[in-house]
């Protein structure tokens, strides 16, 4: 997504020059959020996403990695030869952590197309499948799979679902949702190797598996830039500016690969969501087109979206830091919202089936809208009007 729409942006804004757009995957560039929905399920063969490159004038080079970056050469190091640039925008997303003690056993990633292929088979036979890991990736995947029939474990290496995501009072009655779909929860568990059969955990137990899927993290894929000159973070991602510009001349950084500072929250993001991938490459395209100084800094609210069990989850923001905590609607329910607040002005959400809140919320984050937080606090009352006077 993020360099299809830096491509796309580039076109809009009136840029008239050549564009390249080079992938290291042999298919058409497509969106990721339906390979763990449609895509996984059978029920749509690829998500395939409908840009006319060649009416844009944008040449698709596929099926080529990028292996090494020679900035003073302004060239780009594949296996088939150089690929030489004037202006190069670094959109290369994040690979999957692998899991520790499964070398030698056959686990599946959803990450890819591929990925997503080769997983179809596993559904379709209603096979037991262990899930390691209980965040997004892992929640999505259980929900497809008890979808298809098969029989599923998920096992958590923390002692809640979500814990590096969101916090404690608002992953509570997440656990709930996977026995009431009947997955079996696994947390504070830690699997120590996998065999052909099994997952292996620390404390000795035995789960038997057919199939086994990881989505324990993923991190920048940036490790082709070690020697670039371009700067990277501890956390692997391209340290950016607020244009989304590297330290090196002409180089810029998109989507989940990239890190940028935000005045918004007073810290450098890293934002591995769909809307990061689709809005930064505009701040991008305006940059290379209009100038910086014409163009606003990049300092979005991040959001994104997950379906899981049947509810609708959506969050925007960055809770990180902020105590004042407002709840809309009860969490026993199928629908609420929980709020932060930073002096009563709104900094994040997480909205589970109320995507009006969402709506509402985000735009008050963005403005940075003071709230009546009692008024808030009632589910019945639209936040738009819940507005201190």
């Amino acid at each position: 997504m993020a360099g299809v729409q830096t491509a796309v942006s580039l076109r809009e804004e009136g840029w008239r020059g050549p564009v390249t757009l080079l992938g290291a995957e042999p298919h058409q560039p497509y969106d990721r959020p339906p390979l763990s929905k449609a895509v996984l399920l059978g029920t749509a063969p690829d998500s395939a996403l409908d840009v006319d490159f060649a009416g844009l004038g944008v040449e698709l080079v596929l099926g080529r990695s990028a292996l090494a970056l020679d900035a003073a050469a302004r060239v780009v190091e594949t296996e088939a030869g150089p690929v030489p640039y004037d202006h190069l925008v670094l959109a290369v997303g994040a690979e999957p952590l692998p899991l520790p003690g499964a070398e030698e056993a056959e686990v599946h990633l959803l990450r890819t197309l591929d990925d997503a292929a080769r997983l179809r088979p596993v559904l379709a036979a209603r096979r037991s499948v262990v899930v390691v890991g209980a965040g997004w990736i892992g929640a999505e995947f259980a929900t497809a799979a008890r979808e298809a029939g098969c029989e599923v474990t998920v096992v958590e290496a923390a002692e809640r679902p979500l814990a590096g995501a969101l916090p404690a009072e608002t992953t509570e009655p997440m656990t709930r949702w996977y026995a009431d779909a009947g997955v079996r929860l696994l947390t504070g568990r830690r699997v120590t190797r996998v065999t052909r059969d099994a997952v292996h955990l620390a404390d000795g137990e035995e789960v038997p598996a057919d199939a086994v899927v990881v989505g324990v993290g993923a991190r920048p894929a940036t490790g082709w830039l070690a020697g670039s000159g371009v700067e990277l973070a501890a956390d692997r991602s391209v340290r950016a500016d607020a244009h989304l510009r590297t330290s090196v001349p002409g180089v810029y950084a998109v989507g989940d690969c990239a890190s940028f500072p935000s005045a918004r929250y007073g810290r450098r993001l890293l934002v591995h969501h769909w809307d990061n991938a689709l809005q930064g490459p505009r701040t991008v395209a305006a940059t290379l087109t209009q100038g910086a100084a014409a163009t606003p800094a990049y300092d979005p609210v991040p959001y994104f979206w997950s379906e899981q069990f049947g509810r609708f989850v959506q969050y925007a923001g960055d809770h990180r830091d902020t105590g004042e905590v407002v709840w809309r609607g009860d969490r026993a329910e199928a629908a609420w919202t929980v709020l932060w607040l930073r002096e009563d002005v709104p900094v994040a959400l997480l909205a589970v089936g109320r995507p009006r809140d969402l709506t509402q919320g985000r735009r008050l984050i963005e403005r940075g809208t003071r709230l009546d937080p009692l008024r808030a606090a009632d589910p019945a009352v639209p936040l738009k009007t819940a507005v201190a006077g």
